[in-house]
């Protein structure tokens, strides 16, 4: 039987937090406060191969009941995005699922994609949980490395595989919060640390959107014939804003703002 909408993200925290035991602290640290935790939006990142095109990986969720909503170009740091809605109950999160324009890249790196792209079958691909598979493929730290001189976004997902790349707490329905730079006071207040790259806040009211992240946990993680400590997940807060012509949230995303937040996994 398939798994439900609520059930297929409830498999992709538990996967999340086993690498990101902060995003938990963070939660039961809200909770404490009387807060009910919404989450926004997830994001997930993969290669623009045939097998493991975002297309592909975004079929989880289209089978659900989501459709894309919107594309995005992200030309500096070399991707393509979209982001996907449920149709029938918008309170199911946003996905955001970005891929690496391989071809843009060295010989060397688009040969270690393709190894990792060779290592998985079509069946694979199309099994219901194979966005929560992990890494799946054989890589050496060595090739970690050759990935990350090019790419931190290849590096990171070579490394991981199909996960949950963040979730997002939705400031918009918290109720002791009601503004991101309090939020990350409280957070920094408790030991977390944040990405501050242009700002702890990315976006404006003016953009409808603002959003804050912390920094990647580190995480231990097995290579093929090492154990490295490399940065890991992180957890993203984000605050909408309503459009003046509706009065409804802004429910799409910022591509600088995204831009700055994708380095939350920088080394």
């Amino acid at each position: 039987m398939s798994l439900s909408v609520e059930q297929l993200f409830e498999h992709l925290w538990q996967q999340y937090i086993q690498i990101n035991p902060q995003a938990e602290k963070i939660q039961q640290l809200l909770e404490q406060r009387g807060e009910t935790i919404i989450n926004d939006h997830i994001a997930l990142r993969t290669f623009n191969t045939k097998k493991l095109g975002l297309v592909n990986i975004a079929d989880s969720f289209i089978r659900r009941g989501y459709k894309v909503i919107d594309e995005y170009d992200f030309s500096k740091k070399k991707l393509n995005a979209i982001h996907l809605e449920h149709v029938d109950n918008i309170n199911h999160p946003k996905v955001f699922i970005s891929e690496l324009r391989t071809e843009l890249f060295s010989e060397n790196l688009q040969n270690i994609i393709a190894q990792i792209d060779a290592q998985i079958t079509e069946e694979e691909v199309a099994q219901e949980l194979f966005i929560t598979s992990g890494r799946t493929w054989n890589l050496s730290f060595e090739q970690y490395i050759q990935l990350l001189r090019e790419s931190e976004y290849a590096a990171w997902t070579a490394a991981f595989g199909y996960r949950a790349n963040h979730f997002t707490v939705s400031l918009n329905h918290l109720t002791t919060f009601f503004n991101l730079e309090d939020l990350n006071n409280f957070l920094l207040q408790h030991g977390f640390v944040l990405n501050d790259t242009a700002g702890s806040i990315k976006g404006t009211p003016q953009q409808y959107l603002e959003q804050s992240s912390t920094m990647a946990a580190p995480v231990n993680l097995e290579f093929d014939h090492s154990t490295h400590v490399i940065p890991g997940c992180f957890y993203e807060f984000a605050k909408r804003y309503p459009l003046p012509e509706t009065g409804r949230l802004y429910q799409g995303f910022i591509t600088a703002s995204a831009d700055k937040i994708f380095e939350s996994t920088n080394n």
